[in-house]
């Protein structure tokens, strides 16, 4: 590329950071606020070219990197995200969400990298979270992100099943029901099945909002009746919650029991739009097809766990299903 492109190009682009500032100061946003309207929208591209126009002497650097940050976390590009939040806790050092954001960067890399690489990371992502912990004593985020730290690494990294219950311990007093689900979720971890059901009905108690995790333990340990007494309580007065709905019939097909009502819930189901977090129509239909398998109709579990794979063609267990209702 020659340098009077090279010098074109350069003008462009700063024309259009210089449009998009213009258009930000006519409207009365400042530029993150403008940034942010971008990022919700998903023009990744246009909330970049602004953001990477905000210089390191202005007070909103720190922030604009932040921004910058979750829009290459977004766009999975993990290690641009990484150094981007490494810039924004560099220019404001007491924000504990940009601190947390770095850590859950460092986690995800750590995810798919070799173990030198691994081994690298789990410092700088343990520090961050602890950081995160420091400046905002009531944070939650940063202490789910250590719990699951504290029960993977092993120990001359620092994991520690006891400091999990610590932190679990700590967001007993900040989110009671949170904090009994972590408690939980360790006890269940090393098959104290005794302390994991009292602390997931404490955590009930503390928030009805949690059944679900309360039943999907009675599903997993096999206790079939006590999920189902759980799920027929909460729709009797909860008939439209959706999540539930999904529940059911998701705890039908993989125990075998009340397939009836299971695969009437999951067509209800299949019939409503999940909202972002809800569970998949993929994930309903690989469930109806786990039903018909189970009675025995392989033509019906055909049809539904191909239906599954149309939608998210990587599921595991529709692929496995479908091998098995097609031998």
């Amino acid at each position: 590329m020659s340098h009077f492109v090279v010098f074109i190009h350069m003008l462009s682009t700063m024309r259009i950071i210089f449009l998009v500032l213009i258009s930000a100061f006519a409207s009365g946003q400042s530029v993150i606020e403008k940034a942010k309207g971008l990022y919700d929208a998903k023009k990744y591209a246009e909330a970049t070219t602004l953001l990477k126009g905000v210089d390191d002497d202005r007070k909103e650097y720190a922030e604009a990197r932040y921004w910058l940050g979750r829009v290459a976390y977004d766009q999975r590009e993990y290690d641009d995200a990484a150094d981007y939040f490494e810039e924004a806790t560099e220019a404001n050092p007491k924000s504990p969400e940009y601190f947390t954001w770095l850590g859950d960067t460092y986690g995800t890399i750590a995810q798919n990298a070799n173990m030198v690489r691994q081994g690298m990371l789990a410092p700088k992502m343990k520090k961050a979270w602890e950081q995160a912990v420091a400046l905002d004593p009531k944070a939650i985020d940063p202490r789910l992100s250590l719990i699951q730290y504290y029960l993977q690494a092993p120990g001359f990294m620092g994991g520690s099943t006891e400091k999990a219950v610590e932190v679990a311990n700590q967001l007993v007093k900040i989110k009671p029901a949170e904090g009994h689900r972590q408690l939980g979720n360790i006890y269940a971890r090393d098959k104290k099945t005794a302390e994991a059901e009292k602390e997931y009905q404490t955590m009930m108690k503390a928030d009805p909002a949690y059944m679900s995790v309360l039943a999907t333990y009675y599903a997993n340990q096999q206790q079939h009746d006590k999920a189902f007494a759980l799920l027929d309580d909460w729709l009797k007065n909860n008939p439209n919650d959706m999540s539930m709905i999904y529940l059911y019939g998701r705890t039908a097909a993989v125990s075998g029991h009340r397939l009836d009502a299971g695969e009437q819930n999951l067509k209800k189901y299949l019939a409503y739009t999940p909202k972002p977090n809800e569970p998949s129509h993929a994930g309903a239909n690989m469930r109806l097809g786990n039903i018909y398998e189970k009675r025995g109709n392989k033509a019906e579990a055909k049809k539904y766990y191909q239906a599954a794979l149309k939608l998210q063609p990587d599921m595991k267990d529709a692929k496995e299903g479908l091998e098995r209702v097609s031998k």
